[in-house]
Formats: structure tokens, C-alpha cells, sequence
């Protein structure tokens, strides 16, 4: 589990999730794993997520979205801005996944969001991640 990275360790555990048919799968809380949850819920790629206070630093539960063939709708999810290397783009630049079928989700200055809300409201900021 890694400690350095709790981003990426939440992508993993979803991806990990998918792939095991698992309902839902469990991370550790924080506000900006909590802000990336709020927007895969919002885009339709989770069902749900919930925040569990267990008197420490507490956990996020997540409930992993199926189709009704059985398949992951979350097919791909990467990691863009490493801790070792930061990405940052202006709204004019910020990454189209799929041709816009996907979406990039991004650290902005109003908190974290989708590139759909960020071209509406032109702000860039750090792209953490893609999802299709």
C-alpha cells in the first residue's frame, strides 16, 4: 500500500476492484481522494461512495459501477501528475480521452473537477488522472 501516493493507491484499488468483480472496495480518506470519488460519481463511472469514520484517519467506501453484461464500466484509469512530476495545462489545453467518451479529472484552484466543468468554466489546473 502506498503511503507517498494516496491517489494513485485509490486508482489501483478501483482498477483491482473491476477486476476481481468486486461491489465495492475500501480507501483510505482524504480530501482530494474524496474530491476524485465526487466526480466519478457525478460522470456515472461509480454508484456511490461514503466516507466511514473509524476514529482514525477514516475510510471511503467505494461501490463499484457494473454493465449488465458484468463488465467494469472504468475500462482504463491512469494516473497523469505523479508526485515526482507534476502536470499542470491551462483550460485550452487540458487532455480529451476518447475523443470526450472519457474524462480527465483535475486539481483546480475551485477544488477538484472534470475537464467537462473546467472548459465551462475555463480554469485549468493539475490533471491527476484519466478514466474512459
Amino acid at each position: 500500500m502506498s503511503l507517498q501516493d494516496p491517489i494513485a493507491d485509490m486508482l489501483t484499488r478501483i482498477r483491482n476492484g473491476g477486476r476481481a468483480e468486486m461491489s465495492q472496495v475500501m480507501i483510505r480518506s482524504s480530501k482530494s481522494c474524496q474530491g476524485v470519488a465526487e466526480v466519478l460519481k457525478d460522470e456515472g463511472y461509480i454508484e456511490d461512495y461514503d466516507v466511514i469514520d473509524d476514529g482514525k484517519q477514516g475510510l471511503i467506501r467505494i461501490k463499484l459501477r457494473y454493465t449488465l453484461a458484468g463488465d467494469p464500466v472504468i475500462t482504463e484509469l491512469q494516473r497523469v501528475s505523479k508526485p515526482g512530476c507534476r502536470i499542470y495545462r491551462g483550460a485550452d489545453e487540458l487532455p480529451e480521452v476518447l475523443g470526450g467518451l472519457g474524462v480527465s479529472i483535475i486539481s483546480t484552484s475551485k477544488g477538484i473537477m472534470s475537464d467537462k466543468n473546467c472548459r465551462k468554466d475555463n480554469v485549468g489546473g493539475e490533471v491527476i488522472c484519466t478514466v474512459s
